[in-house]
């Protein structure tokens, strides 16, 4: 009786364990078909929007006989540049900032929300132009062999390589739009002044209108001298990179950009806020000293307030309120836009979503009154 009774349970207890068995494949099942889907789901996405994204193509243009500001000759000064869209579209100059390039624009809070179909500056409408400043990306710098033997540039000679692409190389005449970023908004100033005829629109960003001083400069000089006072300096000729560069440029960066409450939101723990500054600290490993260090002192005389007469462009001036570079407050802008009749100033209000200095690389904040200003700028008929 007792060995029945334990046939049975074991019988009872084998189906049951079958029965579950065959529930849980079913839902097995079920989830790698929902996943499945899910995933398919998610490359179609992503093919769509890889479809949508316009690709960019790399370009590079020398330039002969390049003269600088110093009076320097370069016999031939390379150009890297990106180009979007069919060379007969409505030509667009977009310009970077310090220590970027073409290529750091190519991502997807920049390039991502404007170029693509139906986006303000959409790639099927426009042809696009984004060059390599001297000293970055593939344009000529120290680091290709000449390290401090390279010519001293500034801002003005940036420009200068900037409009022989654009005329010599691309056979440009006429701009629709040039719009610039932090250094890039710097000489969209200087764009204005030097040719003032050669464009409808000027869009200065994270910039102002007056001479280098204040904590811009003193936080720059103080980029330069941590490099030059290391150890491994060696007058530019180090065989390898100072560890000075990568501290200096971590320090630069968190103290002039990111936003407070964007900041303390990110680092809002001590144990957050170290690793947001360890994560810095690796940003800049690939970086080169002379070529970083050329950068911040091209800078140096940078002042467009005692010609700013001679824009004649439409400006559309966008700033962060919480910019740490331009704070506001120094009322350089009010002072700027009593001279320029044709200007706006579009200032994006400070939020824990802001990002200081860094704000207008995301365009979502400005897009929209780009594309008012745009339909608003008469066009030019001649290119």
């Amino acid at each position: 009786m007792m060995l029945h009774m334990m046939l049975h349970m074991m019988l009872h207890m084998m189906l049951h364990m079958m029965l579950r068995i065959k529930l849980l494949r079913k839902l097995l099942s079920k989830f790698l078909w929902v996943s499945t889907l899910i995933v398919l789901n998610v490359l179609s996405v992503q093919s769509a929007l890889a479809q949508n994204q316009p690709i960019a193509t790399e370009h590079t243009w020398v330039a002969k006989d390049f003269k600088f500001h110093t009076g320097e000759v370069f016999k031939e000064l390379r150009i890297g540049y990106q180009t979007l869209g069919a060379p007969g579209g409505e030509p667009v100059l977009i310009l970077h900032g310090t220590a970027g390039s073409s290529k750091t624009l190519m991502n997807p809070n920049f390039a991502g929300e404007l170029f693509g179909p139906g986006q303000v500056l959409d790639a099927n409408k426009y042809f696009i132009v984004i060059p390599d400043s001297i000293g970055t990306g593939r344009s000529s710098k120290p680091s290709d062999g000449l390290k401090r033997q390279f010519p001293r540039y500034n801002y003005d000679d940036m420009v200068s390589a900037q409009y022989r692409l654009v005329s010599e190389g691309l056979g440009l005449s006429h701009l629709r739009m040039v719009l610039g970023n932090s250094m890039g908004g710097m000489q969209t100033w200087l764009w204005g002044e030097r040719y003032p005829d050669f464009m409808d629109l000027l869009v200065p960003m994270a910039s102002s209108p007056s001479a280098m001083s204040g904590r811009n400069w003193m936080m720059r000089r103080l980029i330069i001298d941590a490099i030059q006072n290391d150890p491994t300096w060696n007058q530019g000729n180090y065989t390898e990179q100072p560890k000075s560069l990568q501290f200096a440029s971590a320090f630069f960066s968190i103290a002039t950009s990111g936003g407070s409450q964007a900041l303390q939101r990110l680092g809002s723990s001590k144990d957050k806020a170290d690793a947001f500054v360890n994560a810095k600290l690796k940003d800049n490993a690939q970086a080169d000293a002379n070529d970083n260090l050329y950068q911040w002192e091209s800078s140096a005389d940078f002042d467009p307030e005692p010609r700013l007469k001679n824009i004649k462009a439409r400006m559309l001036i966008i700033n962060a309120a919480d910019d740490e570079r331009n704070p506001p407050e120094l009322g350089h802008m009010e002072r700027a836009l009593k001279i320029l009749p044709h200007a706006r100033l579009f200032l994006i209000p400070a939020s824990d979503q802001t990002a200081g200095h860094s704000t207008t690389g995301l365009a979502k904040w400005w897009s929209d009154e780009l594309r008012k200003e745009l339909s608003t700028t008469a066009q030019a008929t001649q290119r």
